[in-house]
């Protein structure tokens, strides 16, 4: 039985124990949350890891995404890449691999995370028919069902499908005059087989049997944006607007399933459009958990967009999102290499952290006021140790004058806080 199942008749899983006591929360918050859908518990029945849970009333979380590409090609990289996500504190990953072999990567990443693994199932749909010389076009719904199937066989946790982009959505697209018309990659495999071959988008026809797919193995369903906006000048326009409906639509009928969801959200947002984003998604799509790219709030930062997501991320999570995809430094340049992946994981706990504080998430602030305790006392060691990156902290304290003394360089024998404690002396 699944978790929204058994929350739906009021009964306890070990998962539900272990996030109620790992988050401080009570057990009726997370029943009522999970039986409603505002609260997914992430985790395939199959898979032996703790689980992550996003929604109403609980921490924000992080998400890192990995994998390969056609040039980029490295099993042994991309686990030390799933490790630094993973220790610097990301609750779940995604591998996005199209490069190399994507079974045997999944397998290797499955095996070595412990945390929630997801995936976007039409990339490995999309890359097999190239590899037998097939067009994307080629690709039968079968292909797609068979490989949900063997990924959820496989143990994945939770997908991302673009069950959102129909035909009617395609129309208005053509229509809209957007300044970049598809971004998301799995977004534009579906609009090339849609446009191709005439037909309904595959995971909208066929979503009845996705649902059982995910049913069967407990697997969160994370309906993708794929017309989410590319550019702060297309954002929230009509296109995005009409699929956000569609996916609320589906989320509806997966909770009538017994399945969970989660929903994707954009991509490039203005600041002062965040808010109305974050209320349509909550409102249209039944409080359904948030889960957004970013978003990033200007579009002039290559090499810096880790920063303008997680500006955005923070604003995202204070109005209403639950689930914060990181965005690298290399985001719009290059595959991330292993110093991203750090980065952008500590960005989007940084914007998630701040938006908890200012959300009054119980014990959030904690974690502050332990830390200018220690500043106040010139407690550099324990200030190190506090510190969301410990590493950094301590190369940056190491390379002042003296480590021995208790103030830094900045201020010197001039510290506020040593002269106002002799003041108060």
């Amino acid at each position: 039985m699944t978790q929204i199942g058994l929350a739906r008749l009021n009964k306890i899983s070990p998962e539900m124990r272990y996030i109620s006591k790992n988050e401080d929360v009570s057990l009726g918050l997370l029943i009522s949350g999970i039986s409603e859908g505002r609260i997914t518990l992430i985790k395939n029945s199959r898979r032996k890891i703790n689980p992550c849970a996003v929604g109403e009333g609980l921490r924000i979380k992080v998400n890192a995404n990995i994998g390969t590409s056609r040039d980029s090609c490295n099993i042994d990289k991309e686990l030390r890449k799933l490790d630094i996500a993973i220790k610097n504190g990301a609750d779940a990953v995604m591998d996005l691999s199209t490069g190399g072999d994507i079974k045997k990567i999944r397998k290797a990443i499955l095996k070595n995370s412990t945390v929630p693994l997801g995936t976007v199932p039409i990339y490995e749909a999309a890359i097999t028919a190239s590899l037998n010389n097939r067009a994307v076009s080629r690709i039968k719904a079968r292909d797609i069902l068979e490989t949900l199937e063997a990924q959820a066989a496989q143990g994945v946790d939770f997908f991302t499908i673009h069950c959102g982009i129909t035909q009617s959505v395609i129309e208005r697209l053509k229509k809209q005059n957007r300044l970049i018309s598809v971004v998301s990659r799995g977004g534009s495999f579906l609009a090339e087989w849609m446009i191709a071959n005439k037909k309904e988008n595959p995971f909208y026809e066929y979503f009845e049997d996705i649902l059982k797919i995910a049913h069967r193995y407990d697997i969160t369903l994370s309906l993708g944006d794929g017309l989410r906006p590319g550019s702060v000048v297309d954002a929230t326009d009509r296109p995005q607007i009409q699929e956000l409906i569609i996916l609320g639509e589906l989320a509806e009928k997966a909770r009538k399933s017994n399945v969970q969801v989660i929903i994707e959200g954009p991509g490039h947002v203005p600041l002062d459009q965040i808010k109305a984003n974050i209320l349509l998604e909550k409102r249209l799509c039944g409080n359904a958990p948030f889960y957004v790219l970013g978003p990033l709030v200007t579009d002039i930062a290559p090499g810096y967009d880790h920063i303008t997501g997680a500006i955005g991320g923070a604003l995202a999570a204070l109005y209403g999102a639950d689930f914060l995809c990181y965005v690298t430094p290399s985001e719009h340049l290059r595959i991330p290499d292993e110093e991203d992946v750090k980065n952008g994981v500590i960005a989007s706990r940084i914007a998630g952290h701040a938006a908890d504080i200012a959300r009054r998430l119980p014990g959030a602030i904690d974690w502050d006021r332990a830390m200018s305790e220690l500043r106040v006392k010139r407690d550099w060691k324990g200030q190190i140790k506090k510190s969301i990156d410990p590493a950094k902290a301590s190369e940056y304290r190491k390379s002042s004058i003296s480590v021995d003394k208790d103030f830094c360089t900045m201020c010197s024998d001039y510290c506020s806080m040593k002269t106002m404690e002799k003041c108060f002396k």
